[in-house]
């Protein structure tokens, strides 16, 4: 495969994967591999579903348990651009922690890999003084 066409597959699926996290019945899960690093850095001990997992059941929880937490008002993937297996997508969201009220109103960065098809690194970076702020009692 050349790496033109390595690069147009990795956008592509990245683009699905976060049109499969926007609607409301979709499988964002299915877009991982077995043995993905899954990683959104923060203060994980004020902020309970940010910070490392170790494979795709551990992200499918994340997945399950989001909308505990947060009410999702705006995600939009601006650009997404990819070399080869890499894609970066940056973009901007808007949610309401359940527990305190608050929005968070951030920008975001994802540094993913994509490898047979599947995503095999999952990184976010956000504002995550921002999110521990609105997420702090």
């Amino acid at each position: 495969m050349s790496e033109r066409t390595q690069t147009e597959q990795t956008r592509a699926l990245v683009a699905a994967f976060f049109q499969e996290m926007a609607a409301t019945s979709g499988d964002p899960v299915a877009y991982l591999a077995d043995t993905v690093h899954w990683d959104i850095p923060g203060a994980t001990g004020i902020v309970p579903w940010i910070g490392r997992r170790s494979g795709k059941a551990e992200a499918a929880e994340f997945f399950a348990r989001f909308g505990d937490y947060l009410e999702p008002d705006r995600f939009e993937v601006h650009r997404i651009v990819a070399d080869g297996p890499h894609a970066v997508a940056i973009g901007e969201l808007r949610s309401r922690v359940r527990a305190t009220g608050r929005v968070i109103e951030s920008p975001f960065a994802f540094d993913l890999t994509v490898h047979d098809g599947l995503i095999t690194r999952y990184v976010m970076f956000e504002d995550s003084w921002r999110v521990a702020e609105a997420t702090r009692p």
